[in-house]
Protein backbone atom coordinates (compact mmCIF):
# COMPACT_ATOMS: atom_id res chain seq x y z
CA UNK A 1 0.00 0.00 0.00
CA UNK A 2 2.79 2.22 0.94
CA UNK A 3 4.40 1.74 -1.96
CA UNK A 4 1.54 2.05 -4.11
CA UNK A 5 1.23 5.39 -2.93
CA UNK A 6 4.80 6.92 -2.83
CA UNK A 7 5.35 5.22 -6.34
CA UNK A 8 2.56 6.59 -7.77
CA UNK A 9 3.07 10.26 -6.07
CA UNK A 10 6.81 10.54 -7.64
CA UNK A 11 6.05 9.30 -10.85
CA UNK A 12 3.13 12.12 -11.04
CA UNK A 13 5.52 14.94 -9.65
CA UNK A 14 8.18 13.95 -12.38
CA UNK A 15 5.76 13.13 -15.30
CA UNK A 16 3.07 15.93 -14.93
CA UNK A 17 5.44 18.43 -15.09
CA UNK A 18 7.27 16.88 -17.97
CA UNK A 19 4.16 16.81 -20.01
CA UNK A 20 3.11 19.95 -19.05
CA UNK A 21 6.68 21.28 -20.43
CA UNK A 22 5.79 19.08 -23.59
CA UNK A 23 2.80 20.69 -24.20
CA UNK A 24 4.40 24.11 -23.85
CA UNK A 25 6.99 23.60 -26.16
CA UNK A 26 4.34 22.73 -29.00
CA UNK A 27 2.50 25.59 -28.08
CA UNK A 28 5.49 27.97 -28.48
CA UNK A 29 6.13 26.31 -31.79
CA UNK A 30 2.95 26.74 -33.53
CA UNK A 31 2.96 29.44 -36.11
CA UNK A 32 0.58 31.99 -35.17
CA UNK A 33 -2.42 31.11 -37.57
CA UNK A 34 -2.15 27.62 -36.32
CA UNK A 35 -4.83 28.72 -33.47
CA UNK A 36 -6.25 25.48 -33.17
CA UNK A 37 -3.08 23.94 -32.64
CA UNK A 38 -2.12 26.44 -30.14
CA UNK A 39 -5.39 26.25 -28.10
CA UNK A 40 -5.24 22.35 -28.18
CA UNK A 41 -1.63 22.30 -26.31
CA UNK A 42 -2.41 25.33 -24.30
CA UNK A 43 -5.14 23.07 -22.73
CA UNK A 44 -2.92 20.28 -22.27
CA UNK A 45 -0.31 22.45 -20.67
CA UNK A 46 -3.27 23.79 -17.81
CA UNK A 47 -4.71 20.53 -17.36
CA UNK A 48 -1.34 18.69 -16.59
CA UNK A 49 -0.18 21.98 -14.41
CA UNK A 50 -3.70 21.05 -12.74
CA UNK A 51 -2.66 17.46 -12.41
CA UNK A 52 0.49 18.16 -10.22
CA UNK A 53 -1.34 21.13 -8.31
CA UNK A 54 -3.33 18.20 -6.84
CA UNK A 55 -0.59 15.77 -6.64
CA UNK A 56 1.69 18.09 -4.68
CA UNK A 57 -0.79 18.22 -1.34
CA UNK A 58 -0.72 14.29 -1.47
CA UNK A 59 3.06 14.15 -1.95
CA UNK A 60 3.57 16.30 1.69
CA UNK A 61 5.50 13.52 3.70
CA UNK A 62 4.78 10.59 1.60
CA UNK A 63 7.71 10.18 -0.92
CA UNK A 64 11.13 9.06 -0.76
CA UNK A 65 14.07 11.25 0.04
CA UNK A 66 16.36 10.03 -2.42
CA UNK A 67 13.47 11.54 -5.30
CA UNK A 68 13.50 15.05 -3.30
CA UNK A 69 17.35 15.11 -2.87
CA UNK A 70 17.95 14.01 -6.53
CA UNK A 71 17.23 17.45 -8.40
CA UNK A 72 14.68 15.40 -10.81
CA UNK A 73 11.69 17.39 -9.45
CA UNK A 74 12.99 21.07 -9.84
CA UNK A 75 16.48 22.38 -10.13
CA UNK A 76 18.34 25.74 -9.00
CA UNK A 77 17.53 26.92 -12.33
CA UNK A 78 14.05 25.72 -12.61
CA UNK A 79 12.24 28.63 -10.98
CA UNK A 80 14.20 31.48 -12.99
CA UNK A 81 13.89 29.17 -16.36
CA UNK A 82 10.75 29.82 -15.82
CA UNK A 83 9.93 33.28 -15.41
CA UNK A 84 12.32 33.79 -18.49
CA UNK A 85 10.82 31.34 -20.53
CA UNK A 86 7.16 33.43 -19.57
CA UNK A 87 8.88 36.60 -20.38
CA UNK A 88 10.04 35.53 -24.15
CA UNK A 89 7.04 33.42 -25.09
CA UNK A 90 4.19 35.14 -23.14
CA UNK A 91 3.05 31.69 -22.38
CA UNK A 92 1.98 31.47 -18.19
CA UNK A 93 3.69 29.41 -16.05
CA UNK A 94 2.32 28.61 -12.30
CA UNK A 95 5.98 28.86 -10.72
CA UNK A 96 4.22 28.48 -7.22
CA UNK A 97 3.93 24.95 -7.97
CA UNK A 98 7.52 24.77 -8.37
CA UNK A 99 8.58 26.90 -4.87
CA UNK A 100 5.99 24.20 -3.52
CA UNK A 101 8.15 21.45 -4.77
CA UNK A 102 11.39 22.88 -3.66
CA UNK A 103 9.60 23.00 -0.18
CA UNK A 104 8.08 19.24 0.30
CA UNK A 105 9.83 17.52 3.22
CA UNK A 106 11.64 14.95 3.48
CA UNK A 107 10.74 13.09 6.54
CA UNK A 108 10.11 9.30 7.34
CA UNK A 109 7.14 8.58 4.77
CA UNK A 110 4.08 7.88 6.91
CA UNK A 111 2.87 4.69 7.95
CA UNK A 112 -0.48 5.68 8.74
CA UNK A 113 -1.47 6.70 4.53
CA UNK A 114 -4.86 4.74 3.61
CA UNK A 115 -6.85 7.41 3.67
CA UNK A 116 -4.50 8.52 0.48
CA UNK A 117 -5.35 5.15 -1.38
CA UNK A 118 -8.89 6.47 -2.83
CA UNK A 119 -7.50 9.90 -3.93
CA UNK A 120 -4.43 8.40 -5.36
CA UNK A 121 -6.25 6.48 -7.45
CA UNK A 122 -8.21 8.87 -8.65
CA UNK A 123 -5.14 11.04 -9.82
CA UNK A 124 -3.59 7.44 -11.48
CA UNK A 125 -7.22 7.65 -13.72
CA UNK A 126 -7.03 10.89 -13.91
CA UNK A 127 -3.23 10.89 -15.35
CA UNK A 128 -3.78 7.74 -17.59
CA UNK A 129 -7.07 9.49 -19.67
CA UNK A 130 -5.17 12.78 -20.05
CA UNK A 131 -1.76 11.21 -20.99
CA UNK A 132 -3.70 8.95 -23.47
CA UNK A 133 -5.10 12.01 -25.11
CA UNK A 134 -1.69 13.82 -25.57
CA UNK A 135 -0.20 11.29 -27.44
CA UNK A 136 -2.62 11.26 -29.46
CA UNK A 137 -2.45 14.81 -30.21
CA UNK A 138 1.20 14.43 -30.56
CA UNK A 139 1.04 11.86 -32.89
CA UNK A 140 -1.85 13.78 -35.00
CA UNK A 141 1.06 16.73 -34.83
CA UNK A 142 3.40 14.68 -36.11
CA UNK A 143 1.92 12.89 -38.89
CA UNK A 144 0.60 16.48 -39.99
CA UNK A 145 4.21 17.68 -40.04
CA UNK A 146 5.76 14.55 -41.79
CA UNK A 147 2.78 15.13 -44.35
CA UNK A 148 3.65 19.20 -45.11
CA UNK A 149 0.49 19.90 -43.73
CA UNK A 150 1.29 21.99 -40.74
CA UNK A 151 4.94 23.92 -39.82
CA UNK A 152 6.74 23.92 -36.28
CA UNK A 153 9.84 25.18 -35.19
CA UNK A 154 9.66 21.69 -33.40
CA UNK A 155 12.17 18.47 -34.72
CA UNK A 156 9.98 15.82 -36.21
CA UNK A 157 12.27 13.82 -33.87
CA UNK A 158 11.65 15.48 -30.74
CA UNK A 159 8.23 15.52 -31.17
CA UNK A 160 8.62 11.42 -31.55
CA UNK A 161 10.88 11.38 -28.32
CA UNK A 162 7.75 13.42 -26.59
CA UNK A 163 5.65 10.99 -27.79
CA UNK A 164 8.27 8.18 -26.44
CA UNK A 165 8.30 9.63 -23.19
CA UNK A 166 4.39 10.22 -22.66
CA UNK A 167 4.31 6.27 -23.90
CA UNK A 168 6.81 5.69 -21.05
CA UNK A 169 4.09 7.80 -18.16
CA UNK A 170 1.58 5.73 -19.54
CA UNK A 171 3.05 2.39 -19.15
CA UNK A 172 4.20 3.18 -15.49
CA UNK A 173 0.84 4.40 -14.74
CA UNK A 174 -1.00 1.27 -16.11
CA UNK A 175 1.29 -0.68 -14.38
CA UNK A 176 0.26 0.94 -11.25
CA UNK A 177 -3.32 0.77 -11.78
CA UNK A 178 -3.16 -2.91 -12.43
CA UNK A 179 -0.28 -4.41 -10.51
CA UNK A 180 -1.07 -3.38 -6.89
CA UNK A 181 2.27 -5.49 -5.65
CA UNK A 182 4.01 -3.24 -8.03
CA UNK A 183 6.96 -5.06 -10.25
CA UNK A 184 9.59 -2.67 -11.57
CA UNK A 185 10.50 -2.83 -15.34
CA UNK A 186 13.50 -4.74 -16.67
CA UNK A 187 16.14 -2.48 -15.41
CA UNK A 188 18.59 -2.78 -19.00
CA UNK A 189 15.17 -2.06 -20.68
CA UNK A 190 14.75 1.32 -18.75
CA UNK A 191 18.46 1.37 -19.17
CA UNK A 192 18.41 1.31 -23.20
CA UNK A 193 15.31 3.74 -23.13
CA UNK A 194 16.84 6.72 -21.19
CA UNK A 195 20.49 6.05 -22.90
CA UNK A 196 18.47 6.85 -27.07
CA UNK A 197 16.44 9.73 -24.55
CA UNK A 198 20.25 11.10 -23.67
CA UNK A 199 21.52 10.77 -27.43
CA UNK A 200 19.01 12.51 -28.88
CA UNK A 201 19.24 15.55 -25.82
CA UNK A 202 22.38 15.40 -27.31
CA UNK A 203 21.64 16.18 -30.72
CA UNK A 204 18.79 18.99 -30.06
CA UNK A 205 21.05 20.85 -28.09
CA UNK A 206 23.40 20.63 -31.40
CA UNK A 207 20.74 21.83 -33.82
CA UNK A 208 19.41 24.45 -31.48
CA UNK A 209 22.47 25.74 -30.52
CA UNK A 210 24.12 28.70 -32.73
CA UNK A 211 26.47 27.77 -35.40
CA UNK A 212 29.16 30.44 -33.76
CA UNK A 213 29.24 28.15 -30.89
CA UNK A 214 31.49 25.44 -32.25
CA UNK A 215 33.60 24.19 -29.19
CA UNK A 216 29.23 23.31 -27.60
CA UNK A 217 28.06 21.83 -30.78
CA UNK A 218 31.35 20.11 -30.75
CA UNK A 219 30.92 18.86 -26.87
CA UNK A 220 27.21 17.70 -28.27
CA UNK A 221 28.40 15.64 -31.22
CA UNK A 222 31.14 13.63 -28.34
CA UNK A 223 28.03 13.01 -26.06
CA UNK A 224 25.87 11.82 -28.68
CA UNK A 225 28.64 9.75 -30.04
CA UNK A 226 29.29 8.48 -26.91
CA UNK A 227 25.16 7.36 -25.81
CA UNK A 228 24.98 5.53 -29.85
CA UNK A 229 28.24 3.59 -28.71
CA UNK A 230 26.67 2.59 -25.46
CA UNK A 231 23.22 1.94 -27.06
CA UNK A 232 25.56 -0.47 -29.31
CA UNK A 233 27.08 -1.93 -26.67
CA UNK A 234 23.83 -2.61 -24.71
CA UNK A 235 22.74 -4.33 -27.57
CA UNK A 236 25.36 -7.50 -26.75
CA UNK A 237 24.52 -9.70 -24.11
CA UNK A 238 27.81 -9.69 -22.63
CA UNK A 239 27.58 -6.05 -22.02
CA UNK A 240 24.66 -6.10 -19.80
CA UNK A 241 26.72 -5.83 -16.68
CA UNK A 242 27.14 -3.87 -13.65
CA UNK A 243 30.38 -2.70 -15.08
CA UNK A 244 28.00 -1.43 -17.79
CA UNK A 245 25.61 0.49 -15.65
CA UNK A 246 28.75 2.46 -14.08
CA UNK A 247 30.57 3.14 -17.65
CA UNK A 248 26.36 5.31 -18.56
CA UNK A 249 26.56 6.58 -14.47
CA UNK A 250 29.86 8.10 -15.54
CA UNK A 251 28.75 9.33 -18.96
CA UNK A 252 25.51 10.57 -17.56
CA UNK A 253 27.19 12.30 -14.46
CA UNK A 254 29.83 14.34 -17.25
CA UNK A 255 26.41 14.91 -19.37
CA UNK A 256 24.56 16.23 -16.59
CA UNK A 257 27.04 18.81 -16.02
CA UNK A 258 27.18 19.87 -19.56
CA UNK A 259 23.63 20.57 -19.21
CA UNK A 260 23.61 22.29 -15.92
CA UNK A 261 26.83 24.36 -17.26
CA UNK A 262 24.51 25.04 -20.79
CA UNK A 263 21.47 26.14 -18.46
CA UNK A 264 23.14 28.55 -16.78
CA UNK A 265 24.95 30.19 -20.18
CA UNK A 266 21.51 30.11 -21.45
CA UNK A 267 19.92 31.72 -18.37
CA UNK A 268 22.59 34.51 -18.32
CA UNK A 269 22.68 34.91 -21.87
CA UNK A 270 26.04 33.82 -22.06
CA UNK A 271 25.36 30.93 -25.19
CA UNK A 272 23.85 31.97 -28.37
CA UNK A 273 21.05 29.28 -29.45
CA UNK A 274 17.13 29.19 -29.77
CA UNK A 275 16.89 27.20 -26.50
CA UNK A 276 14.05 28.24 -24.66
CA UNK A 277 15.50 28.42 -20.97
CA UNK A 278 12.62 25.98 -19.50
CA UNK A 279 13.84 23.19 -22.36
CA UNK A 280 17.56 23.49 -20.81
CA UNK A 281 15.86 22.83 -17.37
CA UNK A 282 13.39 20.27 -18.71
CA UNK A 283 16.44 18.00 -20.08
CA UNK A 284 18.73 18.58 -17.18
CA UNK A 285 16.25 16.91 -14.86
CA UNK A 286 15.74 14.09 -16.85
CA UNK A 287 19.16 13.80 -16.58
CA UNK A 288 19.11 13.98 -13.06
CA UNK A 289 16.26 11.05 -13.06
CA UNK A 290 17.78 9.05 -15.22
CA UNK A 291 21.65 9.08 -12.66
CA UNK A 292 18.67 8.25 -9.77
CA UNK A 293 18.23 5.32 -11.59
CA UNK A 294 21.04 4.00 -12.23
CA UNK A 295 22.52 4.96 -8.36
CA UNK A 296 19.60 3.07 -7.05
CA UNK A 297 18.41 0.34 -9.69
CA UNK A 298 14.98 1.68 -9.58
CA UNK A 299 13.07 1.78 -12.54
CA UNK A 300 11.21 4.99 -10.81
Amino acid sequence: MRDYISLSLETHLFFARIMKEHSLFLEAGFPCQEKGYIEEAERFRRKFEELLKDVLPLAEGNIHKDVIHSHELVTEFTVPAEKKTMALSGIPIDSKLSETTLSLRCDQIQNENRHLYQPVLKINERALRLVRELICFKERVLRKVNGGQLFTANYPLLIEHIIREAGLYCDITEQLLTNRSITYQNFYETEEFWNQIMMEHALFFRGLLDPTEAALIQAADGFSADYARLLEAACRQDCRAKAMTETVLKETVKFRDFKAAGTKGILDCQISSIILPLLADHVLREAYHYIRILKTGRTR
